[in-house]
């Protein structure tokens, strides 16, 4: 995703430099004139906003607090737009780290999978102090089509929490329904539009109930970077004392689909757990 949110910032006519843990994977966007900066601290030195696009909390950490980080530049970007989706705490602390160094700090992770990557129709949800936010605004809107300012450093991923809490019901439902249909033997092409025409219709019934279908779950958003999401959730959840059974649930099949292999699987493999416990 980060590849094509760059490729969306070049072509929008941001001078980009842009930096990867593996070297050379940034080689695609030359074509757009695309700078590729030998290390961490010499991206923070050419820029003024940067943006990170990683897996995970730690790498986050490293990113900007790591040997060679962005924190050690010797002229350190003066605002940080971390796109990553990490824990809302986590994000708090960075931001903390960060003030007494002059650089601003807006976490603003993004839903819409890597066609909305590809296509710049994120829906990004946006934490910060209202000033960094205006700064961040036109580079986020370069690559999304939503961007709501949500709150405080921290809110974007709070938000963030909350959108993959209610994806995942949504995923399990139509595939719960996805099943009950093949196994009751209905025809999909008749019982599909039906369905969409009605209460149930929605986003995943429209754009992920064929590979269900088929049992073809092509890459869209991982499994297993699904299930990280859903950790972060269920840790929120246990810290302000909400109750999430359907979370809960998706959690466990998600490691079990990883647990067989399937991590890198679109999460629409939720899927085959269902099929697999209706013996399909």
């Amino acid at each position: 995703m980060g590849a094509a949110m760059a490729a969306n910032l070049a072509r929008a006519g941001y001078p980009l430099t842009v930096w990867n843990r593996t070297p050379g994977k940034a080689a695609d966007l030359a074509a757009l004139r695309v700078t590729e900066a030998p290390t961490l601290a010499e991206l923070g030195d050419a820029a003024d906003i940067a943006v990170i696009c990683v897996t995970d909390t730690v790498d986050v950490g490293e990113v900007l607090f790591g040997t060679g980080g962005l924190a050690e530049a010797s002229a350190p970007p003066g605002l940080v737009i971390d796109c990553s989706t990490i824990g809302p705490a986590e994000t708090r602390a960075y931001a903390e780290r960060l003030e007494p160094m002059k650089i601003g700090f807006v976490d603003a992770p993004v839903s819409g999978g890597s066609e909305g990557a590809r296509n710049a129709t994120l829906t990004i949800f946006v934490g910060g102090a209202p000033a960094a936010v205006e700064r961040a605004r036109p580079v986020l809107s370069a690559m999304g089509s939503t961007i709501t300012h949500i709150g405080p450093v921290g809110s974007g991923q709070a938000a963030k929490a909350v959108n993959q809490v209610i994806l995942c019901g949504a995923y399990l439902g139509v595939a719960e329904g996805i099943v009950l249909a093949l196994k009751s033997g209905l025809d999909p092409e008749r019982l599909l539009p039906a369905l969409q025409g009605g209460a149930a219709s929605s986003w995943v019934l429209a754009n992920r109930s064929a590979r269900m279908i088929a049992d073809d779950y092509p890459l869209g958003f991982r499994v297993s970077l699904h299930l990280k999401d859903l950790r972060i959730a269920l840790e929120m959840a246990r810290e302000v004392g909400a109750t999430l059974p359907v979370t809960g649930l998706a959690a466990q099949l998600e490691n079990g689909l990883v647990a067989q292999g399937h991590g890198d699987d679109d999460m629409s493999a939720l899927a085959r757990a269902i099929r697999t416990l209706s013996a399909m």
